[in-house]
């Protein structure tokens, strides 16, 4: 783990293994970090944001982005093939990784230098000068996921290196490889002792006293809603400031009027990218009942028609979950819309010959005949299954739609400019996407609305989670 610009073991000396998905070899021990680790890093980054960093000036911070930025790029080949054989992503999709990383942190980047308050007119008698100014938080707990851990450890460590921030990031247990390497690289940019610190962990060791620990101002956490809430109530010891992007159940709404040919790839993949392993995935899948059965047997057929198998083929499309228990937890719901009465049209069980023998194999899943009381359109499942409903009218399904205790993502398939527009404004989510789904920008806000949690990534609303608001008032006569 990398604490204060050294690379230590554990305190208790404890490893835990992390596997590769797609074939269960090992591929490293890891330092199992647990709260004295924490305490440790947490004062470095203490000591650091009270020191040295506190006097960097935003030119300098933008200058260390840019020189970390060009790093990743330089690296982004091994950065790429690290989150596959930890996570189990195709090759083709961790490569196409590199626009969104290397973009992030230049926008960072850029950001650095454009950080400011404003001159306030008050209303007082007498001359009193009013203007404010914007300090960063302090010392930040990063907890992210491991669906994505290139840019997850990107989103976190960059808007806290161009505020002034200092970092103790905590990277997902079942897949640490990257966040380490990055590490590395904080280090080769040239980040200070304790600015930025890794330490590998468990949620409930690591990332419990991350969250509740005294010395730390905030938490930055993405993952589900379930350890969000477990992070609120741990936050409350000192009232530190909490963004949280959590999961989804998100709708996807394809009328009969849109361009079908571009919405069956489109709808597909907003769920079977990543092996479904998306908050956002568009998994409600609403499709106007002119064309139900022709839309959805025409999802069914592309989803048979994905390659699966290990990430490292750059041919292979859909890759393996991430661990043995999302394996079980996918499969579970895959049984549970069966007993349910959903028809399969497409996967629906674990792979397990030849090559998916040793991993972790679920096929791209289609349901259809999905009802809204189903478990399988209520609950976020984080894997590659479609519930496929039928809706008749545009006040329904926007009712339909947003009956969910969630609120990140959603998708319109429509030609129709005014049902376009209606849509966006009615759906209660972060993201509305129109003819595409899952469009990302490092200068675009994303976030969600309800359980899907609050605060917002990308976008200059990014920065601000970072940053304290300072009143200064003063009487020049």
């Amino acid at each position: 783990m990398l604490i204060d610009g050294r690379w230590v073991a554990a305190a208790s000396g404890k490893t835990f293994e992390s596997r590769n998905p797609a074939t269960g070899e090992l591929l490293a021990r890891v330092a199992e970090g647990d709260r004295e680790d924490i305490d440790r890093a947490v004062a470095a980054a203490r000591k650091a944001f009270n020191g040295p960093w506190s006097k960097w000036k935003p030119a300098e911070r933008q200058l260390l982005l840019l020189k970390l930025a060009d790093l990743v790029e330089q690296h982004i080949e091994e950065l790429a093939a690290l989150d596959t054989f930890d996570m189990g992503a195709p090759i083709s999709r961790t490569r196409n990784n590199r626009q969104r990383a290397v973009g992030m942190l230049r926008y960072y980047a850029g950001m650095a230098t454009s950080l400011h308050g404003e001159t306030i007119e008050n209303s007082l008698v007498g001359e009193i000068f009013s203007y404010t100014l914007k300090e960063p938080v302090g010392v930040v707990g990063a907890i992210i996921p491991w669906n994505g851990p290139l840019t997850a450890t990107i989103w976190k460590i960059g808007p806290a290196l161009a505020t002034g921030c200092t970092v103790v990031l905590k990277p997902a247990e079942e897949a640490p490889l990257t966040s380490l390497r990055l590490g590395e690289l904080c280090l080769e940019a040239g980040v200070p002792p304790g600015v930025v610190n890794v330490v590998p962990g468990f949620g409930e060791t690591a990332g419990a006293a991350l969250s509740s620990h005294p010395d730390v101002d905030k938490v930055a956490f993405t993952g589900s809603h379930v350890t969000g809430q477990k992070i609120v109530q741990a936050s409350a010891g000192n009232l530190k400031r909490v963004s949280l992007e959590l999961g989804g159940k998100s709708p996807d709404i394809v009328f009969a009027d849109a361009d079908l040919d571009a919405a069956v790839p489109g709808a597909s993949m907003a769920v079977f990218a990543n092996s479904g392993q998306i908050c956002s995935a568009g998994t409600r899948l609403f499709v106007e009942k002119k064309v139900y059965e022709e839309f959805t047997d025409k999802v069914a057929r592309f989803a048979k028609n994905l390659k699966v198998g290990n990430g490292v083929n750059p041919e292979t499309q859909v890759g393996p979950l991430v661990s043995s228990e999302q394996l079980d937890r996918v499969t579970d719901y895959l049984s549970i819309g069966r007993q349910e009465g959903a028809k399969r049209l497409s996967g629906g069980e674990r792979l397990t010959d030849g090559d998916y023998q040793k991993g972790y194999f679920v096929p791209p899943t289609v349901f259809a005949d999905v009802r809204d009381d189903m478990r399988i359109a209520q609950e976020e499942i984080f894997g590659p299954v479609i519930s496929a409903i039928p809706f008749t009218d545009i006040d329904e399904v926007i009712q339909r739609g947003n009956a969910t205790t969630f609120g990140l993502g959603s998708g319109v398939w429509t030609r129709d400019v005014s049902k376009a527009h209606r849509l966006a404004k009615a759906i209660r989510a972060g993201s509305v996407w129109v003819n595409c789904y899952q469009a990302m920008d490092p200068a675009v806000p994303f976030g969600g609305y309800k359980m899907s949690g609050y605060g917002r990534e990308s976008g200059k609303q990014h920065l601000e989670e970072y940053l304290n608001v300072k009143a200064v008032w003063i009487k020049t006569a």
